[in-house]
This record gives structure tokens, C-alpha cells and sequence, in this order.
């Protein structure tokens, strides 16, 4: 049993007989009424997601869920390739499976995978991935002083702003939960 107010985005449970995966979550206190948590919630079978408000001590009942670390190898069309790094077994799955966090899939990356009844319910990528900075505007002279931060394009195609220094090419450190810069990557 999980309590409503320990519910992540992620999270596999059971409300009303039925698989649900949590794709938001979030906590909110008016005034002086009761707080609530206000939740998103994605159906396995249908994909239908629906919106449900609960108690902050309600609990959800949550299926055993395995995890496994897979490989990403390659893009298939619109699925990835992941590969159990074990028994090197081969699966596609569809980018809705890892969200937003897909714009920082790098080939050879380790990934977390949750399964329930050998299906894969969700993807996780390490909190903190190390990407290349494929291009990004020249400093410009003086931009250290204000730290502006600027745009880049890393080597997977996502957009992040980075400070001033980065240069083209340059490995950096960026969180997939927040897809911020963290730092840069040591050598």
C-alpha cells in the first residue's frame, strides 16, 4: 500500500481493479480547506488517462513490480531497442513508455525498466546523463559578467541552456528530470 501523498510520476497502482501508471501528481492546499493531492493517472489496457483528486492519507494498492536494467541500441522506426543486459534478449518499446526524458536517449545508455507480468510498464533513464554539445552560440565577450545563461543543441537534439563558457563540442552533465544543466563533464 502507497499513500496518495508518497505517489510519484512513474509509479505503477491499482484504482478500481485496474492498472494505472502515475503520470502526474501534485500536492495542493487552499486556504484553510484540506489539502489534496490532484492526479493523472494513465490506464494500461485503454491509454485513456483521467484526472482524480485524493486525500492526502488515502492509500493505493500497488502491484509487484520487477526491475531490470536494459540497454537502449538503436531507434527502429519510432520504437527504441532496448536490450537486457543479462540474457541480451532484444524488445522494442514506444517513447511513450520513457516521456519527456526521451530527448536525452544516448545509444549504449543503462536504463531502469519496471515490469509487471514480464510487460514493460515504464522507462527510466539515470538522473544525471552526459551528452555533447553539438552547437551553441560563441561567447560573447562581457556575457560572463551578467551570466546569461545560453541555448544549445546537444548530440541528441534536445535544447538546454547552458553558461556562457560551453563551447561547441563540449560534454556537459545534464538532468533528465528537470532536462537542466548540471555541469560540465569531467574528463
Amino acid at each position: 500500500m502507497l499513500r496518495a501523498s508518497d505517489l510519484r510520476p512513474g509509479k505503477v497502482i491499482i484504482y478500481e481493479n485496474a492498472l494505472y501508471t502515475v503520470k502526474d501528481a501534485t500536492h495542493v492546499a487552499k486556504g484553510n480547506k484540506r489539502s489534496y493531492i490532484q492526479l493523472k493517472l494513465k490506464n494500461f489496457q485503454s491509454g485513456q488517462i483521467i484526472d482524480q483528486r485524493a486525500r492526502v492519507d488515502d492509500t493505493f494498492e500497488t502491484p509487484f513490480v520487477q526491475s531490470k536494467e536494459y540497454e537502449y541500441l538503436y531507434n527502429d522506426g519510432n520504437d527504441f531497442v532496448l536490450a537486457d543486459v543479462e540474457t541480451y534478449d532484444q524488445i522494442p518499446i514506444s517513447p511513450e513508455l520513457i516521456g519527456d526524458a526521451v530527448k536525452f536517449m544516448k545509444e549504449n545508455i543503462r536504463v531502469s525498466v519496471d515490469l509487471i507480468d514480464g510487460k514493460i510498464v515504464s522507462v527510466a533513464l539515470p538522473h544525471v546523463v552526459e551528452l555533447a554539445v553539438k552547437d551553441t552560440p560563441p561567447v560573447v565577450k562581457g556575457a560572463t559578467a551578467t551570466n546569461q545563461n545560453k541555448d544549445a543543441v546537444l548530440e541528441t537534439g534536445a535544447r538546454i541552456k547552458v553558461p556562457p563558457f560551453i563551447d561547441n563540442g563540449e560534454v556537459v552533465r545534464v538532468d533528465t528530470r528537470s532536462g537542466e544543466y548540471v555541469e560540465r563533464a569531467k574528463s
